[in-house]
């Protein structure tokens, strides 16, 4: 008991006795380092008195599917920077092959008492994959603001980028340059931002078969592998789900000797970091982190205030960021 009062009191940067006052519930201490010694507790894991437990710590669970895609840690900076501000600390959940499930990270995180929970891509964005974590949370109550196109009937707010605005960015594009064999690299099936992709595309252009459309993984392997089908099946135009999917293109590209822009186009998704360092440098849609990170935080800040939100989805509008990927289509 008395090493956790020094550990905490050197957090929080108070004395030892101003911690023991707040754990046992006595008067003489102001809200606000009350407070700062109750998250200080929930960071540093020890477990808050009896008395203590019924109170939300002010932590907000932000659970990502991964680190390795730019785009996550983006977004990651941007929400946790904003929560930050508010004197709420973000609790960084991120999912590994084999490790811990986002369904873990619920149970984990409603452990600990937190204010919300932000949702950076995940499970709910696919319409297949199991969702009664989602409604452990609606049933307690807890905030939570989902990033980018969910499956419907969740009841949460969401904020999204707009794919079917994307998708028109990016066929304009290629059209422009005369490619007429445009073909997609989406995500699995039942991911809902690629099905919006999907139909943006076949409402927008005249025909888009399903010869040229395939579905991959998100990363780098995964766009090498579905690009290497369409580039066989003659497509020279790629509009892909996510910067990795495009960079696996390029790479497909040129196993099979093929140059790019010269002989393929190839336009990303995310604008994520680096993409204007690639070889080359990768024609992408951008998402507008900051704004969308900043709306994210606000709508979250509102429900942990006890103020309405409703369950609607906010679109926020893209920019194609035209580079060194994309050219005019090759000759017959």
């Amino acid at each position: 008991m008395t090493r956790r009062l020094a550990v905490v009191a050197k957090k929080v940067g108070v004395s030892e006795a101003t911690v023991s006052r707040v754990l046992n519930g006595k008067p003489g201490v102001s809200a606000v380092t009350r407070q700062a010694v109750l998250s200080a507790l929930d960071v540093l894991g020890y477990e808050r008195p009896t008395q203590l437990r019924g109170e939300r710590a002010r932590l907000v669970g932000l659970v990502l599917p991964e680190l390795q895609n730019p785009i996550f840690p983006a977004f990651a900076e941007v929400i946790g920077g904003a929560l930050a501000q508010l004197g709420l600390t973000p609790v960084l959940c991120t999912q590994t092959r084999g490790g811990v499930s986002e369904a873990d990270y619920v149970s984990l995180l409603l452990q600990q008492q937190v204010s919300g929970v932000v949702f950076a891509g995940g499970l709910y964005a696919q319409a297949d994959a199991p969702h009664d974590h989602y409604r452990q949370l609606a049933e307690r109550n807890i905030p939570v603001v989902l990033v980018n196109a969910a499956i419907e009937h969740l009841g949460f707010p969401g904020v999204s980028c707009d794919d079917a605005v994307a998708v028109e960015q990016a066929w304009r594009h290629l059209a422009s340059l005369g490619h007429e064999r445009i073909g997609l690299v989406l995500g699995p099936a039942d991911h809902v931002p690629s099905a919006r992709k999907l139909a943006a595309a076949r409402a927008f252009a005249a025909e888009v078969p399903d010869a040229h459309v395939a579905r991959a993984m998100f990363s780098i392997e995964g766009g090498h592998a579905a690009a290497a089908r369409l580039i066989d099946r003659g497509v020279t135009g790629f509009i892909c789900a996510s910067d990795p999917l495009a960079l696996g293109v390029v790479r497909a590209a040129r196993r099979k000797g093929l140059d790019v822009p010269a002989r393929i186009s190839v336009v990303g998704y995310d604008d994520s970091a680096l993409m204007n360092c690639t070889e080359p440098p990768l024609t992408t849609v951008r998402q507008p982190i900051e704004a969308m990170g900043k709306a994210v935080v606000e709508l979250l800040n509102a429900q942990i205030n006890g103020r309405p939100v409703a369950a609607e989805e906010l679109l926020f509008e893209p920019e194609l960021v035209v580079r060194g990927s994309t050219a005019q289509a090759p000759r017959p």
